[in-house]
């Protein structure tokens, strides 16, 4: 598997590589976000870490760009940065993933196989008249495609193979944005909103019930 890493510390680049190469990976590195940007569509990684703040391009555009030529690599930023607003910003852009500097070696490398595990799945998934097919990361309400970003649809994917049990707010950030400390859960409905908007679905088709409070639940 194919990991680049983008981060203009040098230190902490020659760090990731090194460990992640002692893991097996196939390493490449950028210290720069147009470098970063020119590496993902050429290379093809099968994973990206990258740095939030970058020289030329910062790697909010770049993680923007990369999703407008592909939807499917994931991304995990790797930043300082922590507030909730910047964090709604980075996964808004598209990443799947945010760890905050400084992070141990250990962490990192268990949300990459997370990231990798969930790469591998191939099975379709269906609530009501929602259909998904993980293998080509494609949504359908009837014979109508419905285009969601990585995020959306990592959270939908989430709560139709939990269908019919009740999803915590809590469950839901530890195991769809793989964050596990204390943290504004309020993200969640931000996404869920756009979700909803994006089905365009009928009062009567709401397959996914919000339990103020406590968190989300779908059924057909």
């Amino acid at each position: 598997m194919k990991i680049l890493v983008v981060e203009d510390e040098i230190g902490i680049a020659n760090f990731l590589k090194q460990g992640l190469e002692e893991e097996n990976y196939e390493v490449f590195v950028a210290n720069d976000g147009e470098k970063g940007l020119d590496s993902a569509l050429k290379n093809k990684p099968d994973l990206i870490l990258l740095d939030w703040m970058l020289p030329k391009i910062t790697g909010l555009e770049v993680c923007k760009s990369i999703r407008k030529k592909e939807a499917k690599t994931p991304i995990i930023f790797l930043t300082a940065k922590d507030t909730v607003q910047e964090t709604i910003e980075g996964l808004k852009a598209g990443a799947n993933d945010y760890i905050k500097k400084p992070f141990s070696f250990e962490e990192l490398l268990e949300r990459i196989k997370i990231h990798f595990r969930s790469e591998k799945e191939s099975d379709d998934l269906s609530l009501g008249n929602i259909k998904m097919k993980l293998s080509s990361h494609q949504v359908f309400v009837e014979d109508s495609e419905v285009v969601l970003t990585q995020r959306e649809f990592d959270l939908l994917a989430y709560l139709i193979k939990n269908k019919g049990n009740v999803c915590t707010r809590t469950q839901i950030i530890e195991d769809v944005w793989n964050i596990h400390f204390e943290y504004d859960t309020g993200v969640i409905d931000v996404f869920m909103n756009a979700i909803r908007k994006k089905l365009n679905l009928k009062k009567e088709e709401d397959y996914i019930k919000t339990l103020r409070g406590i968190g989300y639940i779908a059924n057909d």
